[in-house]
Formats: structure tokens, sequence, C-alpha cells
């Protein structure tokens, strides 16, 4: 009998209790590497590292000779860090989730992994990724339940934090690829406005939009680490008020499965009855051409960051990411340039709407339902794409479960740059959603 594929293990309280030395960092490394060793070959949210106890402790008690003072050890000390394979990170091949040769992508660490081991976390390993960050899955099962994806493209990201392997996972969004997994794998995912985080040392799907997010069991724990990584961080004050909420009504929301649906409406109703204001705004009227030039975009764009590989390494491939670049060739100058300046002008329309309702967030389904049975798609990524698409700050809360039990989520997106009055109401709304 296997133990639960689900632990508890948020980020604001494992970090403390490390910092104090309340929870030995060996022993928790330890029983972090017991628990990958029973749960990895079921779950595979990991890329294979055959001395990682070894390593860990090694750095682990580096780490205890360099602070040994429990005053002195900085935010993150002792936290186990999943890190998406796309980004590089010192002493970790880099593959993409490809077959490609691994030296094609080597170079200097990415600044946000340096950060946070800066910061005193230790890397866990690399997190299985879908083939350069798009269609084609890995080998990740969602540890709810293990037929059904974990969603995708961060897929070992999303399901190593829900099994209780690390506290902490950096994820990647270009439509959908951190708040969805999010939702389907029962945890806290954060994509922030577009460009906060520094992207050297990632290996691009679509510039344009690609935006680093973050994993955590969480709010608090998020609020932790994203002033590391976010530019400009301005701490913000307990929230004085709830925030008046926007619910953007029409096509969009439409695509959501029946009983996702009635999921959003319960939570909704919950807040309404926790005090929050909510608004039912119009939006998304164009929701068909706003996916179209998504689209047109990141394939267009991962066309052109392939061309030199895909020229020469095509066969290796596989067949949806080899679709994606055909297509994306077939893309002209006219319909990219169309395409890039249309995320502003989807950004200033949301923006513009909620300013019009007097409305702080807009918040609607993370995902259209529950993970989908099977591991051969990672799920649609619509509820997510638009928000991506213009850059808007997001957040995933649990909220709620499917019939057959498995997570649902709640997205919240505020306007551009507002991520620190997002995570302070997020903070808020998570303890009004919290069940009973």
């Amino acid at each position: 009998m296997i133990s639960a594929l689900t632990i508890p293990l948020p980020l604001a309280s494992t970090a403390a209790e490390l910092r104090s030395g309340q929870r030995d960092l060996l022993s928790y490394i330890n029983d972090t590497c017991d628990r990958i060793d029973e749960l990895e070959p079921h779950i595979q949210a990991l890329l294979p590292e055959s001395e990682r106890r070894a390593r860990l402790l090694a750095e682990a008690t580096s780490l205890q000779q360099r602070f040994p003072d429990p005053e002195q050890r900085p935010p993150l000390y002792g936290v186990l860090l999943g890190v998406k394979d796309i980004f590089r990170a010192d002493g970790f091949p880099t593959q993409a989730g490809s077959q490609l040769p691994a030296e094609l992508f080597a170079g200097p660490e990415a600044s946000c992994v340096s950060k946070l081991r800066d910061s005193g976390a230790l890397v866990l390993g690399k997190t299985v990724s879908t083939e350069f960050a798009s269609d084609e899955p890995g080998p990740t099962r969602n540890p709810h339940h293990l037929a059904h994806t974990p969603g995708g493209s961060s897929s070992g990201s999303a399901a190593a934090v829900a099994s209780g392997f690390c506290s902490l996972a950096l994820g990647t969004q270009t439509m959908g690829s951190v708040i969805r997994p999010a939702a389907f794998c029962g945890v806290v995912g954060f994509k922030p406005t577009y460009g906060r985080i520094a992207t050297d040392g990632l290996i691009f799907y679509s510039p344009s939009v690609d935006t680093i997010g973050l994993f955590t069991q969480d709010v608090a724990g998020m609020a932790t680490v994203a002033p590391l990584l976010c530019a400009d961080w301005q701490p913000v004050s307990a929230p004085t008020r709830s925030p008046v909420l926007a619910v953007p009504e029409g096509p969009y929301l439409s695509q959501t499965e029946p009983e996702a649906l009635a999921n959003f409406w319960r939570q909704v109703s919950q807040l309404e009855k926790g005090g929050y204001t909510v608004r039912r705004v119009p939006a998304f009227g164009t929701i068909e051409s706003i996916k179209e030039q998504s689209r047109h975009l990141t394939s267009a764009e991962m066309a052109l960051g392939h061309a030199h590989w895909f020229a020469t390494y095509a066969s290796l491939y596989r067949p949806r990411t080899v679709e994606k670049i055909r297509g994306g060739q077939q893309i002209s100058l006219e319909q990219l340039t169309r395409a890039r300046a249309g995320r502003e002008a989807l950004r200033n329309e949301l923006e513009g709407l909620l300013q019009q309702a007097n409305a702080d967030l807009w918040i609607c389904p993370a995902a259209i339902g529950p993970a989908p049975e099977g591991l051969t798609s990672t799920g649609a990524t619509v509820m997510n794409l638009p928000w991506s698409y213009a850059g808007l700050p997001a957040l995933s809360l649990p909220a709620g479960r499917a019939a057959n039990s498995l997570p649902l989520g709640l997205q919240l997106v505020a306007p551009t740059m507002a991520d620190e009055q997002l995570l302070a109401w997020a903070s808020l709304m998570a303890e009004t959603l919290k069940p009973a």
C-alpha cells in the first residue's frame, strides 16, 4: 500500500520551521527523499537523478555551516525547489522535455534560479515539462488521480508541489501553463505581470508572452517568494477592505463545462455571503478572434525561435510540436505584427472594463473543468489564454472539487503591475473560500 499521494507542505510554515530549527534540515531532506523514492515511480514529476539524496544532504550540510545562527538565515533556508526543465540550472542538464541534445541548451543559470538559491533554497531537481512547453505531454500523472493529467506545460512542477516533494516550484505560462496545472493539482499558481520576472536562462516558447510563474500550496508562501523575484516589488499593507470582483460574462465564460461553471457560481455565492461585491461585466465578445491572435503569435514565435534547431533536428521533435512549428512558419509577418499589437489593445480593453465597473479583480474558473482523464493531453487553455495574451497577472486558488473528487480552481486576474495587491487580496479570498 503506497502512502497518500498528496500531503500538506505549505511554503510559509515549512520555511519558518527550517529557519528556526524547529524542523531539522537533514531529517527533512531524508524524509523527502524517502517519499520521492516511494511515490515518484507512480507520479513521475521529476527528471531522474541517481544521487539526488547524497547531493541534497551535502548541499544542506554546507548551508548549515554557512548559517549556523537562525537569526541570520535567509528567507528560503533549506526550502526544496523544483525547476521546470526549460530553465537552465547549474549542475543539471536542460532538455526542455525534448529528445534534442542537452548541449544545445547549455548556458548561464537562469537568474530566477540563482536568486532563489541565494535566498537559501535547495534545488530538488528538474521537473517534467511538456516538449518545449508546448502540447506534447511528458509522463507526469496527477497525484489526486493517477489516471488523469496534471495539466501542462508545467506538469512536473504542479505535481511535485501537490505531492509534497517540494514546497516551491518554478514554471512558465504562455497560455495556461501555470494556472491550469495549479487548478488540476489543487495548489496555488501565480503568473505575475508579463516581464515582471526576468526570463534570462529560459528556453523560450513565445518571447512576447512567456512569463515565469510559481507554485506553492499556500498564498502566504507565494507572498513570501514573489518579492524575491518580481522586479520593483512594493510591499502593501494588509487590505482594509474586500476587493470588488468582476465576472466576465459572455462567450468566454460559456466555454466552461457545466459542472465547473456550477462550482464557480457556488464560489461566487460564497464570496457574496462573505461580504464581497460581485459585478457581472459583459466581456470577450471577440473571444474567437483573441484565441486566433494568440495562436498566430505563439506558433510564429516558436517557429522563429526553433528555426536553427529544427533545420538540423526535425526528426527528434514530436508530432504535435512539429505541427506547431510548421504552422508557425506559415504565419505572415503582417499576421505576426497584428498579433503582437493585439496584446496591448486587449489589455487596455480589459483594464478599461474593470475601471468602468469600479471593480478591482476579475474572477473566473481556472480551467474549463477538472483534469481530464488520460495523459495524451494536458487539457484546454482557453480559460487562461486571453489573460496571458494580455500580459495580466493571474493567480489560481484551490476552490472545491468535482464529483470525481478532482480539484477545481478559481482564477483571479488583476490589472498590470497590481501583483502586490493581487496577492494581498488572494489571501483574504482564500480564507473566505476555505471549507467550513
